[in-house]
């Protein structure tokens, strides 16, 4: 049985894996396999399945307990639970900082998340090989839907429930890829500000409805918030279980697919700037300084984090 410091333990990884997943381009799973738990996250997010979520919820009848016991040892719910608490407050925590950077620093902003991106891209092409045609139209597919989704995006897709859903849904189940960013994700498909700056709505209604200040703010940003964790908890056991079956039949092809996403994917963040000096008045020319210094910043956070996950081996 793990202890206090075990447990806490567990939940700063956890607040260091949401810290990562919460801005584009730095995968939550590759902090995962840096903290040493990659291996049992895998294990427990693939143990989870209807017959054993129906066990668990059977609990609530005092005869059942005893199985949901089993069944949630089964899953590793604990582990799950605080691991799950230490991502939750950590996503709350930086989406509202970044709310804050995209309204105030945008060009800033954009810019360190393509370094991100950029280096990341970098990082991953290094272990993907192309030497057979099927790998070379993996990685051609793969950046062709990043690019031309980034597009689409950026036309606007609106932010309805159902794209919602998706976008919750794909982006949770990247959680669990070393190397792929859940938001960065979020940018391609036109819902990272978006998303930011609804958390962070919903952060301040809750904040406002515990002090007695009203609900409204609360009320308004509750169905995209739960509509996006819905489609987080259907993608992680869905999508990622198919990129994981993917991934045990054709390695490469799936690796040259999913790192050709994140080189698309640099479409995204110069297209959100584009879009921000066009409403600004602002040109490529004068904005161009300040966006290549946060991009140079955070390809170097990139570089350094690989440093140190270097030697792990996935």
């Amino acid at each position: 049985m793990a202890g206090l410091r075990e447990w806490a333990t567990l939940y700063l990884k956890g607040v260091a894996m949401g810290s990562a997943d919460a801005v584009p381009g730095v995968s939550g799973g590759t902090i995962a396999l840096i903290v040493g738990i990659y291996e049992r996250l895998i294990a427990a997010v693939t143990a989870v399945d209807p017959s054993r979520i129906r066990r668990v919820l059977a609990g609530v009848r005092p005869a059942n307990i005893p199985d949901a016991r089993a069944a949630f040892h089964e899953i590793d719910g604990a582990f799950l639970l605080v691991l799950g608490a230490g991502i939750g407050t950590a996503v709350v925590t930086v989406l509202s900082g970044v709310n804050y950077l995209l309204a105030t620093r945008p060009v800033a902003t954009y810019g360190f998340f393509f370094g991100l991106i950029a280096a990341s891209a970098a990082v991953l092409l290094r272990g993907v090989t192309l030497d057979t045609p099927r790998r070379q139209a993996a990685a051609v597919a793969g950046f062709l839907l990043a690019f031309l989704a980034s597009g689409v995006a950026s036309t606007g897709l609106g932010s309805s429930l159902p794209l919602v859903f998706v976008a919750g849904a794909v982006a949770v189940s990247a959680m669990v890829l070393p190397g792929i960013s859940g938001s960065l994700l979020l940018i391609v498909l036109g819902q990272y500000e978006y998303m930011s700056g609804t958390v962070s709505r919903a952060v301040d209604g809750l904040a406002a409805f515990l002090t007695g200040n009203g609900s409204d703010a609360l009320v308004e940003t509750l169905p995209p918030v739960l509509t996006f964790l819905l489609g987080g908890v259907v993608g992680l056991f869905t999508i990622a279980h198919t990129v994981r079956y993917a991934l045990a039949r054709a390695r490469a092809a799936t690796l040259a697919f999913l790192v050709s996403l994140v080189v698309g994917a640099l479409r995204a963040p110069l297209l959100e700037v584009s879009t921000r000096l066009a409403e600004s008045g602002e040109s490529w020319q004068g904005a161009a300084p300040r966006f290549a210094l946060a991009a140079l910043v955070g390809a170097a956070f990139v570089f350094v984090l690989d440093r140190y996950s270097a030697t792990i081996e996935y």
